[in-house]
């Protein structure tokens, strides 16, 4: 059975009945929203009995209903493109051009062209509820030039207005959630029932709604007040309706300065929005509920469903964290689970539990150490050649590193300000790494592009030159003076081996590498044609602005998915605690070493890449929005879940440590952590 069918039981019967239920209760909640929107929008100061009358009669309206039809049908498509678009893993953009990219992909023009049409739909409602002059798209002239007199109908720019109004608002909506990842799903530290979750972020939705529309409708009257003329020409145009010149046109500061206009419009934004945020924000609540998962299953056809096979998933995101967070969870608050974890199977006594929840934990560790190291590797060698040193081969990070952070979304890296000092790694974490040539290039996608349209003449002469001598040397280099030459081969002729003779003859020497054809003079042309354009566009502020990496947006990229790394540290560190005293089996001890190399490497890691330029700045905040920006800090949360971790082992086992079967370097750091110095 593949991968995809043996996750779609969890969106099926999971995350499905999730989104329904969110959107359920977001249709529920309209009549009251809309209640007080008719309130609101009506609203009379000096005329209180009126206005409540009035408010009280258009509640039973049939118009009211056909557009409580109408506004339900919107939130079903709003939650539709809530499932469809949300993620657990923000897309972040390294650069300018990247969000350009982002906002022009054809699957993110079709949300935005969606969200202007029900946006459309919306503020029609709206007008339908706040009545008189916004009522009807067209009325009867009173003042018609023409020769039909009062028979004529001509166009009701308000009604029009508002329309346009609703669209550009969905629009700013799409536009927004890419800027803002407002797709994007985190979960709660501290677990609340979803009532609770709803009530606490109630005042907080209404507060964000009020303020994005009045953002909203300070951009959309001066955009209309330039481009509004021609839409409400086309309008007139097509629809054959007449211009009352009588009345002032919206394009205007004569027309415009109605503070009446304004604060209806002002009012129907903020419903529009407060309807989606409850979409958007009930569909959170309920897709992230943690969910449990069983340890083992009694029957076959269940196995696919127990939290060890689940921790393995790669392709349903939402399972793969949600099982991560029951194992946290299990990790702390349930010991009979936790049992069921250091188990032994039935027959064999092998722990099948523990070590299949020890590997995927542990490869999440690793992977996430592998991403730093390239990072590491890819900022230190910015745009310079490195001198060699004993450490600096013996940090070289394999190829199957950098291919985990290329599909982890981390290719696109800035190439942040070259510091004074070359930063070197220590050779604790990079001596897993394969040795390379000293002639190699820097693995791909961070080897520094020489022909990008922003490097320097100065930049290609610190690039390595490949050189004849370096074809007869290899491995890496253990001194800045001494290099090892590699082992000669030698072969035995044919008659001394017939002989029995142990005399050997050097091989014969290698011969010289053919010389290199000369570009052809089109090949050369182009090349040329090439530089100019790269050097004429590298002095464009456009292109430079457009171009330039943004300042932490690689050091967020690198850890988008920490949520899930630090679920896996407090796992680990609250299982392998409890081991000491519920662990009949000792089925822990066997994987400690392991645990304790990874989590103390990957500290070293942490704290390197914390060194680097804009990797420990505090991101500023944002103003009052929707979209989550939980994900610019998990690199903090993550430094301390890590640190914390290795705390409560070190606590729990103390002395015990010391037999741990760990490099020096490691029992080094792990001493600093048991005497309470890191």
């Amino acid at each position: 059975m593949s991968s995809c069918t043996e996750s779609s039981w969890f969106a099926r019967k999971v995350v499905r009945w999730r989104a329904i239920a969110s959107v359920a209760w977001s249709v529920l909640l309209l009549p009251a929203t809309t209640m007080f929107f008719i309130f609101f929008i009506r609203f009379r100061l000096f005329h209180p009995i009126q206005w409540t009358s009035e408010c009280l009669g258009l509640l039973t309206a049939a118009s009211t209903i056909f557009s409580l039809l109408l506004l339900s049908g919107v939130v079903l498509v709003i939650g539709f493109f809530n499932l469809e678009y949300y993620t657990v893993v923000p897309s972040i953009p390294c650069s300018r051009v990247a969000l350009l990219a982002k906002v022009l992909h054809p699957r993110q023009c079709v949300h935005s062209l969606v969200h202007c049409t029900v946006g459309m739909v919306v503020m029609w409602c709206a007008s339908v509820m706040a009545g008189g002059r916004y009522r009807t798209l067209g009325f009867p002239c009173t003042h018609s030039e023409s020769s039909s007199g009062a028979h004529d109908a001509c166009l009701n720019e308000y009604h029009l207005f508002f329309l346009l109004a609703g669209a550009f608002m969905g629009y700013s909506h799409s536009f927004l959630g890419v800027v803002q990842n407002m797709n994007y799903v985190s979960f709660q530290i501290i677990q609340q029932y979803k009532y609770l979750r709803f009530k606490g972020s109630l005042p907080w939705v209404v507060k964000c709604s009020a303020v994005q529309s009045l953002y909203s409708v300070r951009n959309y009257v001066a955009l209309y007040f330039f481009f509004g003329r021609i839409p409400r020409m086309w309008i007139s145009n097509t629809l054959n309706l007449q211009i009352d010149s009588s009345l002032h046109s919206l394009d205007s500061l004569a027309g415009l300065l109605d503070f009446s206009l304004l604060y209806h419009l002002w009012i129907s934004g903020t419903f529009l929005l407060f309807t989606w945020y409850i979409t958007v924000l009930l569909f959170r609540i309920y897709v992230t509920e943690s969910y449990r998962f069983p340890v083992q299953s009694t029957f076959a056809e269940d196995a696919e469903q127990c939290l060890p096979k689940v921790l393995a998933e790669k392709n349903t995101l939402i399972m793969k964290f949600l099982a991560l967070q029951d194992l946290a969870l299990l990790s702390q608050h349930s010991p009979s689970r936790r049992q069921e974890v250091f188990s032994l199977s039935q027959p064999g006594g092998h722990p099948h539990n523990w070590n299949a929840i020890s590997k995927e934990c542990l490869a999440l560790l690793n992977e996430l150490m592998q991403r730093l190291v390239a990072h590491h590797d890819a900022v230190a060698s910015n745009g310079r050649a490195k001198p060699p040193s004993a450490s600096s081969d013996a940090r070289s990070s394999p190829e199957t590193s950098v291919s985990s952070a290329v599909m982890s979304g981390t290719e696109d890296l800035p190439q942040t300000p070259r510091p004074s000092v070359l930063m070197r790694t220590p050779g604790s974490v990079f001596l897993k790494s394969s040795n390379r040539s000293v002639s190699s290039p820097v693995t791909a996608p961070f080897t520094p592009d020489l022909d990008s349209p922003f490097s320097t003449p100065a930049l290609r002469r610190l690039a390595p030159q490949p050189g004849p001598q370096q074809a007869t040397w290899f491995g890496s280099v253990q001194s800045p003076h001494v290099m090892r030459r590699g082992p000669k081969l030698w072969s035995a002729s044919t008659d001394s081996q017939t002989n029995g003779s142990a005399t050997a003859s050097p091989a014969p020497t290698p011969s010289s590498p053919p010389p290199e054809q000369k570009p052809s003079f089109i090949e050369q042309w182009l090349q040329n044609r090439k530089e100019q354009v790269k050097g004429f566009l590298a002095k464009r502020v456009l292109v430079v602005y457009l171009f330039n990496k943004l300042p932490e947006a690689s050091s967020q990229a690198l850890f988008a998915d920490g949520q899930a790394h630090i679920w896996a540290l407090e796992g680990l560190s609250h299982l392998v605690a409890s081991s000491f005293s519920e662990d009949k089996y000792g089925v822990v001890q066997t994987t400690l070493p392991s645990i304790l190399s990874s989590m103390l490497s990957l500290q070293e890691a942490v704290d390197r890449h914390f060194k680097l330029p804009h990797a420990s700045s505090k991101p500023v905040k944002t103003s009052c929005s929707l979209g989550d920006s939980t994900y610019k800090t998990l690199r903090f949360a993550l430094r301390a879940a890590l640190k914390t971790a290795i705390y409560r082992i070190t606590s729990t086992f103390g002395e015990h440590l010391n037999a741990v079967c760990i490099s020096a370097e490691h029992q080094r750091r792990l001493q600093q952590f048991m005497e309470l110095k890191e």
